[in-house]
């Protein structure tokens, strides 16, 4: 008869808790992954299917804190704290590329079409909107949902296993990553900027030569399709800043 005792049992499922907590909080916070229409069971019964076959490549210093030590309740909050730091990292380049929507759509004069986002709750502009929801595609096209599994993953080695869950607070310091916020967004908006920058200095030069042209009847229009042109060269070229720019956020946590 095979017989096992309690200190056996709470040292096998104690590496497999930790990293379940560890990965069901990136799906918690992670783009895509952590939208409404997405049940919180599919959620769940996804970080135990990635905890269970990434189990082999997991540290064995998962199993040195049980379930039943006195430190377990701060060993859940740090796994749960980096998982969504890891999924918030992802998040910061999503609303930088929606914040270079917004640029573009106010240079453009788009600005006030705005649509309501059931996932901030909020208002938000057609161009945000329509960047946002490209760089969804884009995610899931460059598998993003793999990086950030394998980021989540490496993160046992950069950030193991401990009662302490601020440690990966002091170390990202994610507090400072709306600085890649704005320059991401600046990066991605700035050849569309630039278009509609000359195109608005042409037609400030037109409108002091000819007054008589009413360049503010024509002003919009020929803004609107100069901006619509930017958008259509530059869309292609959007995965290249945004694989850059998730690289560096989740190298962080390599």
């Amino acid at each position: 008869m095979v017989t096992f005792s309690e200190a056996q049992v709470l040292a096998w499922i104690s590496p497999w808790l930790w990293a379940f907590f560890r990965v069901l909080g990136l799906f918690t916070s992670a783009p895509v992954l952590s939208m409404r229409v997405i049940p919180r069971r599919v959620r769940m019964g996804l970080a135990l299917l990635v905890v269970v076959a990434a189990e082999p490549s997991l540290p064995p210093s998962l199993g040195a804190i049980t379930i039943n030590s006195p430190d377990a309740f701060m060993v859940m909050v740090q796994q749960v704290l980096i998982g969504l730091t890891v999924g918030f990292a992802a998040r910061v380049v999503f609303a930088a590329i929606e914040f270079a929507g917004e640029i573009v759509g106010l240079q453009m004069g788009l600005n006030f079409a705005s649509f309501f986002d059931p996932m901030s709750g909020g208002q938000v502009t057609a161009v945000s909107r329509f960047y946002g929801t490209t760089a969804a595609w884009l995610f899931i096209v460059m598998n993003g949902h793999l990086l950030l599994t394998a980021a989540v993953l490496q993160s046992f080695e950069a950030f193991p296993v401990s009662p302490d869950p601020l440690s990966v607070v002091r170390v990202l310091q994610p507090q400072v990553w709306g600085a890649e916020l704005f320059k991401l967004g600046l990066w991605v908006s700035l050849p569309v900027v630039g278009m509609l920058l000359l195109v608005n200095l042409v037609m400030g030069l037109v409108s002091r030569v000819a007054p008589q042209m009413h360049i503010f009847s024509i002003g919009f229009p020929v803004t609107l399709g100069v901006g619509l042109t930017g958008l259509w060269l530059t869309l292609p070229m959007m995965q290249q800043p945004l694989t850059m720019a998730l690289e560096r956020m989740l190298g962080q946590f390599r």
